[in-house]
């Protein structure tokens, strides 16, 4: 499972950051996910426990805000949500667009409790 990587991945830079704090344990993890990442959210979700389990992250709450799919038309210049197999320019209808969101991994916010 592709997912359970990206989960251990994600402890070891809220471990880092807890370092970095001098915080104790993580308290709730917010991410950010758009549909083209290549990341299932619910997937994550079950992975997640797994992945922190023994960590200064096991019981924090994963957060997960999925990001919908923006595009820039390279001919109107607006700019409009899309679908993931159909990036259209939801003005104009044009096809040479850019993508501006929507296959982002962000590790948005991280609520920790300090020491002392």
């Amino acid at each position: 499972m592709h997912e359970l990587s990206v989960c251990q991945a994600l402890i070891e830079q809220v471990e880092s950051l807890a370092t970095q704090n001098e915080a104790e344990r993580a308290l709730s993890i917010e991410l950010r996910i758009g549909p083209l990442s290549g990341v299932e959210p619910e997937l994550l979700r079950q992975a997640y426990p797994l992945a922190a389990a023994g960590t200064l992250a096991d019981g924090a709450e994963l957060i997960i805000r999925e990001q919908p799919v923006r595009v820039r038309c390279n001919d109107c210049g607006a700019e409009t949500d899309a679908t993931p197999n159909r990036l259209l320019c939801g003005s104009c209808g044009g096809w040479r667009t850019q993508l501006l969101q929507g296959d982002e991994l962000l590790l948005a916010k991280i609520e920790f409790s300090t020491k002392g």
